[in-house]
């Protein structure tokens, strides 16, 4: 499975400095935390032992899926990207047709989207409408909430 994952440079930095974080900081504090615990003798009814042994198993999985994913980030520069049609790293300001209510997204990688953020996947319905349009074009998008309209106000890159 060597899909290339779509990522900017700042959704490639958070990974990375997630990755360094855990194998420096989180795997060794549990790998010393399950000695603790075994210092307390038997394993079996010691709950600290089995939270440290979950808490390794995620940090070990979690480290895993981060280095699977650094290793095939396809790394792209927005600095570089320009134009009026909406394409991956764009930056968007739209207007929900119903409720006049505006929001802005950048188009990001699938690994790195946080909507709280304002940073949208670009494999999300909403950002998969947009593709290919330019600012003052309309898009439907089937959500879960139903089917919503919006307008784009703007398109802009870096």
């Amino acid at each position: 499975m060597s899909n290339r994952i779509p990522m900017t440079p700042e959704g490639h930095s958070r990974l990375s400095a997630e990755l360094k974080r855990l194998k420096t900081v989180e795997r060794p504090a549990v790998i010393k935390a399950i000695a603790a615990a075994r210092e307390h003798g038997d394993l079996s009814e010691n709950a600290e032992y089995q939270a440290a042994r979950e808490r390794q198993g995620f940090i070990e999985g979690r480290v895993m899926e981060l280095e699977d994913k650094l290793g095939r980030a396809e790394i792209i520069d927005i600095s570089k990207l320009s134009g009026s049609k909406i394409m991956f790293g764009a930056k968007v300001r739209l207007v929900d047709e119903e409720t006049d209510e505006e929001v802005s997204y950048q188009i990001v990688g699938p690994e790195e989207a946080e909507i709280a953020q304002g940073l949208l996947s670009v494999n999300s319905p909403l950002a998969q409408a947009l593709l290919g349009k330019e600012a003052g074009d309309s898009v439907e998008v089937t959500t879960p909430r139903g089917t919503r309209y919006f307008e784009i106000l703007e398109v802009k890159y870096g």
